[in-house]
C-alpha cells in the first residue's frame, strides 16, 4: 500500500528568543508535514548512492565537517549562548566537544568489523563459512534537543554518516539556528547532495518525521514524547535517550571538597538542564553536616546572570514556562517538610542556584526529573536503603558515587539499575567514544560513537 504524501500549506515563521532578555535571535521557516515527506524521499534516493561510499571518504568527510565548525567555533558558541542562554565559556566547549565528536565517528568508520563463522560446528553441521558484516540502515531521522544544539547533533550525525546512511535533522524549535549553521556547513563541505537535510518546527514536524519512510530515529528528549515518537514510528529502530534522575552518593570516606565541587559543576551547569546532571543527592550521615556547610558556601558564591559576559558561571533556564516549573517544585518541596538552605528565586527566566535539605522522596523535586539549578539533598545510614530507592525510580540513566570504599563501590555497581556509573565523579560525565545510555524510562540504546556506528548499522550475514 502507498500513502499519500501530506497537502502542501503555507509556511509560517518560527522565532527564536533569547532565553535571557526575551529579544528575538533569529527566524527560521517551519516546515510542513509536506515538506517533511519530500525531504524524506531525497534522502532515501541520496542514502541509496551513498551507501556504496568507502570508510576512507566517509572518514574525510566528517573531519573536513571538524575542521569547518573549528573555523567557524566563535560564531557557532555565540549562537549557542544566544539562543538557549548557555554561557559563552560553556558554549565554547561544546564546540570543541562537537569537532571530537565528528573526528572520532570519523576513526571509528575504520573499524566497523564484522566476523566469520564457521557453520559446521555440530555434527553435520553444512561446511560453509558465514561472513558477517555490517551495511548502512538507510535514512536516520535525528530529533534534537535545546540543550546542547550542536554536539548532540554530532553524536547521531556523525555516526550516522560513518555508517552510510543519510541525515534528516530536526532542532528543538527552541535552539535550532546553530543546528541549522551546522548543516549548511555539511554542504559546503561537499557532502553529496541531499545527503545531510533539515527541517524545522515542533511536535508535529517531529511525528510528521516519525510517520515518515524512515528507516532509524534518533531522538533525545522526554519520555512522553519519546513514546508519541515510538508509537508513531511503529517498527522502525528507535534509539533514544530520554533523561534521568540521576543521584550522586556521598559515602563517609568521600574526598568532600571534590564531592561539593562536582556537585555544583554538574548541577549548575546549563543552568541544571542536563540529562544526566546531578538531580538529587545522598549524603551519608556521619558527613551530612559537614559536607552541607561546605556546598552551602559553594551554592552561594556561584555567579549567575548575563550568559554572553565571560565571568558569569550560569545562565537562565530556557523559558518563562521551564522557570515557572522549577520555582514550582521547589515551593511544593519546602511545603512538604524541605530546608531551603539557598537560593529558591527567580528573576525572570534566570533561577537563582539553589539547595535544598532533608527533600522529602515523593516531591516532585526528588522523584522526577527537574530541568533547572536545583540540588536536592537527603541523608542517609543505610546504603541497601539507597539502592532500594533508586531501583524503584522510572529513570535509570547514571549515578555518580564518592567513596574509596571497594567494597561498596562493588555493591552499588553491581546493584544500581543504571546504564552508567561513575566512580569519584558526577553522573553527568561522558566521554564522546564510551556508550552512554539508560534503562527503563530513560531510554533505548546507546550513544557513544563507536556503539552507535552498529546501532546505526544492519547486521548481514552471507553464507558461502
Amino acid at each position: 500500500m502507498t500513502l499519500a504524501a501530506p497537502a502542501l500549506r503555507a509556511s509560517t515563521e518560527i522565532a527564536i528568543l533569547s532565553p535571557f532578555d526575551g529579544s528575538t535571535v533569529g527566524t527560521l521557516p517551519e516546515s510542513s508535514a509536506a515538506e517533511v515527506h519530500a525531504r524524506i524521499l531525497r534522502a532515501r534516493k541520496a542514502a541509496a548512492a551513498f551507501r556504496m561510499s568507502t570508510p576512507y571518504e566517509r572518514r574525510r568527510m566528517l573531519d573536513d565537517l571538524a575542521a569547518l565548525i573549528a573555523r567557524d567555533a566563535e560564531t557557532l558558541a555565540q549562537t549557542i549562548c544566544a539562543e538557549m542562554g548557555k554561557t559563552i565559556t560553556e558554549a565554547r566547549g561544546e564546540v570543541r566537544r562537537a569537532q571530537n565528536t565528528l573526528r572520532l565517528s570519523g576513526d571509528a568508520a575504520t573499524f566497523l568489523d564484522g566476523e566469520v563463522m564457521h557453520c559446521a560446528i555440530v555434527s553435520g553441521g553444512a561446511d560453509r563459512q558465514a561472513v558477517v558484516s555490517y551495511v548502512p540502515t538507510g535514512v536516520v531521522a535525528a530529533i534534537t534537543p535545546f540543550n546542547y544544539p550542536i554536539n548532540l547533533l554530532c553524536h547521531k550525525l556523525g555516526p550516522a554518516i560513518a555508517a552510510g546512511n543519510a541525515v534528516l535533522v530536526k532542532p528543538s524549535p527552541k535552539a535550532p539556528l546553530a543546528a541549522d549553521h551546522l548543516v549548511r556547513l555539511c554542504a559546503e563541505v561537499g557532502f553529496p547532495q541531499d545527503l545531510v537535510q533539515i527541517v524545522h518546527g515542533g511536535a508535529e514536524t517531529a511525528l510528521a518525521l516519525a510517520r515518515g519512510p524512515i528507516d532509524l530515529l534518533s531522538f533525545t528528549g522526554g519520555p512522553q514524547a519519546g513514546l508519541a515518537l515510538k508509537r508513531a514510528s511503529g517498527l522502525v529502530r528507535c534509539l533514544m535517550e530520554l533523561g534521568g534522575n540521576d543521584p550522586l552518593i556521598v559515602l563517609p570516606d568521600a574526598d568532600l571538597e571534590a564531592a561539593a565541587q562536582t556537585a555544583i559543576g554538574h548541577r549548575y551547569e546549563i543552568a541544571g538542564q542536563s540529562c544526566a546532571a546531578v538531580k538529587k543527592l545522598y549524603v551519608h550521615q556521619a558527613v551530612s553536616a559537614d559536607f552541607t556547610d561546605l556546598l552551602r558556601s559553594k551554592v552561594a558564591a556561584h555567579r549567575f546572570g548575563d550568559p554572553a559576559d565571560p565571568d558569569t558561571l550560569m545562565g537562565p533556564v530556557i523559558d518563562a514556562a521551564a522557570a515557572a516549573d522549577v520555582i514550582a517544585r521547589i515551593s511544593e518541596a519546602r511545603t512538604a517538610g524541605a530546608t531551603l538552605l539557598e537560593g529558591g528565586t527567580r528573576n525572570g527566566n534566570l533561577v537563582a542556584p539553589t539547595l535544598l535539605a532533608d527533600v522529602p522522596a515523593d516531591t516532585r523535586l526528588f522523584a522526577t526529573e527537574t530541568f533547572g539549578p536545583v540540588l536536592a539533598m537527603t541523608r542517609f545510614d543505610d546504603l541497601a536503603t539507597v539502592i532500594g530507592a533508586l531501583n524503584a525510580s522510572d529513570y535509570g540513566l547514571q549515578a555518580g558515587i564518592f567513596t574509596n570504599d571497594h567494597a561498596a563501590i562493588r555493591l552499588l555497581s553491581r546493584s544500581l539499575q543504571v546504564g552508567g556509573i561513575m566512580v569519584n565523579e558526577g553522573p553527568d560525565f561522558r566521554a564522546e567514544h564510551v556508550p552512554f545510555g539508560g534503562i527503563k524510562s530513560s531510554g533505548l540504546g546507546r550513544e557513544g560513537v563507536r556503539i552507535a556506528l552498529r546501532e546505526m548499522s544492519e547486521t548481514r550475514v552471507v553464507i558461502d
